[in-house]
């Protein structure tokens, strides 16, 4: 073939025919595979392609957050070091970890730091309170047994630290802290008995429970303590920084109080933290609510013992003796009345037939006014005749008032109200007391409707709250007016707060309670902590050892909170601050180391050291309260005694019964009753001779 442009080609004519057509799958190898297998292969290629790609990027993201974290730290030890290059000489700085129980050191040592005994870190096993006087002290043991002794610089620091660390023991250690503890040979369960959040209705709590309740608490702690230091507390001062440097060397110093550890830039938001002032808003009244009811019950123990010794007057048998007019009293079982049973009243105005109590109450209310300077004069004529320096009158009750006193007490019934127009008087003693009832009776005894003397007997229970007096009612302007005649001995203890004793008891029934403590029954582990956080805010201005015995506000927070060690199992701290509290009342003038008050320290004294096993000291402390009780028997038999020489010079008039045994106590009393009329003829004629003349 001749192509064009003079080129050649050889060429063979072949003719193809396709036979048959099929798709053929083989693996690698070249071995045929299906298509459910080449399909399942090629997901499979296609997973191991993806998972490759992320698991870069989870690569890159690990590393960006452990570069992130580093940096963290290393701003984080930046800022320990700037906050902890300011502290003073001498005092170390701890961080106490609960998620993996360990305390380390994150300050650097003092030049007076005891370097062979300096404890950098420590798996914590067991937990108590130090025997310190200042509170401040914490026992820690480790996994291998070593223990230590830290004191913090501030009482409430300690007070938090040992319950954090005792909720941490009753929790569940994480893997960690189980192959520590193993390695150490410590048991964990051994751990976990020693807490107190492993017993009673605590140990059933989860472990998600368990760290709620340890975040509120943390929370609260921390929010008391910040609220502490914005108001300035002065316990910053040389006094105890000197002691801060006493306590380093082998010993540690705990200079913050417990924080939780946040990451940086995350703080609390405001629903949290309207949630904790909350939670410390209701802890607080709490808080309020028990003192008050240990400032009640400790006024009254001190209503009963200033009676105790005052029915050792040699007058108070013949006072004792004495019926009142119109005084049936208040005591059912010794067939009293009960309010709406009063047997005096205001007078009933037909006019009031038609008016309903408000305008009765209003009526009666400026008839008092017209009666007033009536009872001023009175007063005055009482007063200066028996020299008497405290007086009071007035005001009128206001028309509320009677309505709501007459509400609670008579029914409804305002003309039950007697004390519309009212006035006092404080008498020195009984004596005193039974002139101006003379004087009365002979300067005014026409108007005299009722003399109230049920609450100053021996078998009549006195008002709520320990309280008794005496009550004079007269009829002026034709209006029933009240003379309230009370003792200065009782008078004392409240003065003219004492009111308010009464009501407060009256209202929460606190004559129900033998022991103030008895109120904490029934709460919760909790709540407990939460109230002894709530105790340290109240005494922060004045810790343990710097408090005096005339500070009686901070004498009376003291004792609260050492009723809630004593039911918190805080024993140590319970004894240490007893002991400061008895010290206190022994140095007090006006009280002394054998008055109840300080009898009854001493009894819960023996209460806490028989609960720390210290059963020695504990036989002494009731060897002490026995001899005390012994000592008022004495007393009650040498007034007897006195009262029984001044009888036998009068002639024998009686005849006593050997034979039965009500008859002898019943000549007894006469004769008892005889002999003090006797000693107040004496002191009549020496004291009062003046009623004499009032007689005629």
């Amino acid at each position: 073939l001749v192509l064009p442009r003079g080129k050649f080609c050889c060429k063979r004519n072949v003719e193809e025919e396709v036979l048959n057509s099929k798709e053929i799958r083989v693996d690698e190898d070249g071995n045929p595979v299906t298509d459910q297998e080449a399909m399942e292969r090629q997901q499979t290629f296609t997973n191991s392609r993806n998972a490759a790609k992320m698991s870069k990027a989870q690569r890159r993201e690990e590393r960006q957050r452990r570069i992130l974290a580093k940096k963290k730290k290393k701003r984080r030890e930046a800022r320990a070091a700037e906050r902890y290059r300011r502290v003073p000489e001498g005092i170390l700085i701890y961080r106490l970890d609960t998620s993996d129980r360990t305390i380390s050191l994150v300050s650097g040592p003092s030049s007076n730091t005891n370097m062979e005994s300096l404890l950098r870190e420590m798996v914590v096993v067991h937990a108590k309170p130090g025997s310190d006087p200042s509170r401040r002290g914490l026992v820690l043991t480790g996994a291998d047994g070593t223990q230590f002794t830290f004191v913090a610089c501030e009482q409430r620091t300690a007070i938090a630290w040992m319950e954090s660390i005792d909720m941490m023991l009753a929790s569940r250690p994480n893997v960690a802290v189980q192959a520590r503890l193993a390695e150490s040979g410590h048991s964990m369960t051994t751990s976990r008995r020693a807490s107190g959040w492993a017993k009673g209705a605590e140990s059933k709590l989860s472990q998600t429970e368990r760290e709620e309740i340890e975040e509120r608490y943390v929370n609260l702690a921390a929010y008391s303590n910040n609220l502490i230091r914005a108001g300035a507390i002065p316990n910053n001062s040389a006094a105890s920084k000197s002691k801060g440097k006493e306590a380093a060397g082998g010993a540690g110093g705990i200079y913050y109080t417990v924080t939780q550890v946040r990451e940086d830039g995350e703080e609390y938001d405001e629903e949290t933290l309207e949630s904790i002032a909350k939670r410390r808003a209701v802890i607080k009244d709490s808080w309020d609510f028990f003192r008050m009811v240990c400032s009640l019950l400790r006024d009254r123990r001190k209503y009963d013992e200033v009676f105790r010794r005052m029915q050792l007057d040699t007058v108070y048998p013949y006072l004792n003796s004495m019926t009142g007019l119109n005084d049936p009293g208040d005591d059912m079982a010794m067939g009293g009345n009960i309010g709406a049973d009063k047997p005096l009243a205001q007078v009933a105005r037909d006019e009031y037939d038609d008016m309903s109590s408000s305008a009765i109450a209003r009526d009666l209310v400026q008839r008092a006014e017209v009666a007033l300077p009536s009872l001023v004069e009175i007063c005055k004529a009482l007063a200066g005749s028996l020299g008497m320096e405290e007086v009071g009158v007035g005001p009128v009750k206001d028309a509320g008032a009677a309505l709501r006193k007459a509400e609670k007490k008579y029914e409804g019934d305002v003309l039950k109200v007697t004390d519309y127009c009212r006035a006092l008087l404080v008498v020195k003693d009984f004596p005193t007391l039974l002139a101006l009832l003379e004087l009365a009776r002979d300067s005014f005894g026409p108007l005299i409707r009722r003399v109230k003397l049920s609450t100053l007997k021996t078998d009549r229970s006195p008002k709520p709250g320990g309280y008794r007096d005496c009550i004079i009612n007269l009829e002026l302007k034709d209006h029933i007016c009240e003379i309230q005649i009370h003792l200065w001995p009782m008078w004392v203890v409240c003065g003219v707060d004492g009111f308010r004793h009464y009501r407060h008891c009256l209202e929460y029934s606190t004559d129900t309670f033998g022991d103030p403590f008895e109120a904490l029954a029934g709460l919760d582990r909790k709540t407990m902590a939460e109230l002894i956080v709530m105790s340290e805010e109240a005494v922060a201005d004045m810790p343990l050892e710097t408090l005096e015995w005339y500070h009686e506000k901070f004498i009376l927070d003291y004792f609260a909170e050492a009723g809630l060690f004593l039911h918190h199992g805080l024993h140590e701290w319970a004894e240490t601050t007893l002991r400061t509290l008895i010290k206190l009342r022994c140095q007090s003038p006006d009280i002394g180391p054998d008055h109840h008050e300080t009898i009854t320290l001493f009894r819960y004294l023996e209460q806490a050291l028989r609960a720390q096993k210290k059963n020695k000291e504990a036989e002494e402390v009731a060897e002490k309260i026995f001899k005390n009780k012994q000592q008022k028997r004495t007393e009650k038999v040498e007034a007897e005694r006195s009262l029984w020489d001044q009888w036998v010079m009068e002639p024998f008039e009686s005849i006593i019964d050997p034979n039965k045994k009500d008859r002898e106590e019943e000549e007894k009393i006469k004769k008892e009753v005889r002999a003090s009329k006797k000693a107040w003829r004496k002191i009549r004629e020496e004291r009062f001779k003046f009623l004499d003349g009032a007689e005629n």
